[in-house]
């Protein structure tokens, strides 16, 4: 039984990390403000991939955030950049990932 409830316990705070890291934030204030025009200097390793700047909503506000190389997490990866999206309700931040 003790094997029982550990394995139960477990897949619950799993099942709950998961939807925690999938929550979406609805902004109300309006739309976020354009980029920030970055040039991004050479890249500290070849085939290292720049991840563009975005604005973040933190504290009551949006918030720019610089962009940054990344390595790659295999052979021909591409990153898709993060955005805001126009919801019903708001704007909500969708990840950027790597495809």
């Amino acid at each position: 039984m003790k094997n029982f409830v550990t394995k139960s316990l477990c897949c619950a705070l799993i099942a709950a990390g998961a939807a925690i890291a999938n929550a979406q934030v609805v902004v109300r204030i309006g739309p976020p403000p354009p980029p920030v025009h970055e040039v991004p200097p050479p890249p500290p390793h070849p085939g290292w991939v720049w991840q563009p700047g975005h604005h973040f909503y933190e504290n009551g506000r949006y918030v720019w955030h610089a962009g940054f190389y990344a390595a790659p997490p295999r052979p021909h990866a591409r990153w898709v950049p993060g955005h805001w999206a126009h919801r019903r309700d708001g704007y909500v931040w969708i990840d950027g990932h790597w495809a």
